[in-house]
């Protein structure tokens, strides 16, 4: 059997293959081969050629699952999936209660019937979150930075600047399976499958991965000036900004579209789209028979 490492030199703040290839010593007595996925241009000639019981270790973080979720929508895949934690964030790995460093394992079931989210045309699958408001923000700024320095980027301070002096809140419409809704100075706006993302945010402290209704979770912090989403901003760390009722608010659905009234940035794990006015998050209903 041979375990095929698919690793991303750009996560872990470029450090991706360094990293990856620390399972020469985690997995000593295995067969392994090494790829570099961003030089993928198709998936499909990779998995005719390896055997159906070799397994494929992912090496990255959110994004490295995304993009690979996404480049194999149309394959069916019979080889088991493994990941290996090599991320900065890694609020996938957060979310399923395990630690960065551990060995690789199976996310096959976490692959299947994912959300989708619609943007700009475009249907994209996604992992943990799709991000609106200063969140899809922060990640544009983020890219900016890794752009022009290799220094790590830290978000949380690109949001509190955000918050004081960069970032405007918009109004906007939201729909969730058929029934709207108006929202004032909306800060935030993300669709969420799991409860983490921006690297450890516990956005949607009640949302389950995989729950038995498919459901994913709108949150939304609105209304509220710049100094009151300042002074609540950090609780989110903890899943305790729900608890501000008057500026926070979760719904949840199958289907969710966010309007807002003027164009800003999106994140879907951590991948960043510019100028956006709506998205469509929408997640399948299980089947009663």
């Amino acid at each position: 059997m041979v375990y095929h490492v698919l690793f991303n030199p750009q996560a872990g703040n470029g450090c991706g293959e360094e990293k990856a290839r620390e399972l020469n010593a985690v997995m000593a007595e295995a067969t392994l081969q090494y790829y570099d996925m961003t030089k993928f241009h198709g998936y499909a000639e990779f998995f005719a050629a390896i055997d159906a019981s070799d397994a494929v270790i992912l090496a990255g973080g959110d994004g490295t699952i995304n993009r690979f979720l996404n480049d194999t929508a149309e394959l069916k895949i019979e080889n088991d999936i493994l990941y290996y934690a090599v991320g900065s964030g890694n609020d996938f790995l957060h979310d399923l209660g395990k630690q960065k460093g551990e060995p690789p394992f199976s996310i096959q079931e976490y692959l299947r019937d994912l959300p989708t989210v619609t943007v700009k045309g475009k249907t994209y699958r996604f992992l943990n979150g799709v991000g609106y408001g200063i969140d899809g923000y922060c990640c544009e700024v983020g890219d900016e930075q890794r752009g022009s320095s290799d220094k790590p980027v830290n978000y949380t301070a690109i949001a509190i600047k955000g918050l004081l002096f960069h970032f405007k809140p918009a109004n906007a419409t939201v729909t969730v399976d058929g029934k709207s809704y108006e929202f004032k100075k909306v800060w935030l706006a993300p669709t969420m499958h799991g409860r983490f993302y921006g690297g450890g945010m516990m956005i949607a402290p009640q949302q389950k991965r995989n729950n038995a209704e498919r459901t994913v979770s709108l949150s939304l912090m609105f209304g509220s000036g710049k100094l009151k989403t300042l002074m609540v901003f950090p609780s989110i760390f903890k899943g305790e900004h729900v608890k501000h009722t008057e500026m926070c608010k979760v719904l949840t659905g199958h289907e969710i579209t966010v309007k807002f009234d003027r164009p800003t940035a999106l994140q879907i794990d951590g991948e960043t789209i510019k100028n956006v006015t709506e998205y469509t998050a929408t997640s399948k209903a299980p089947v009663r028979v």
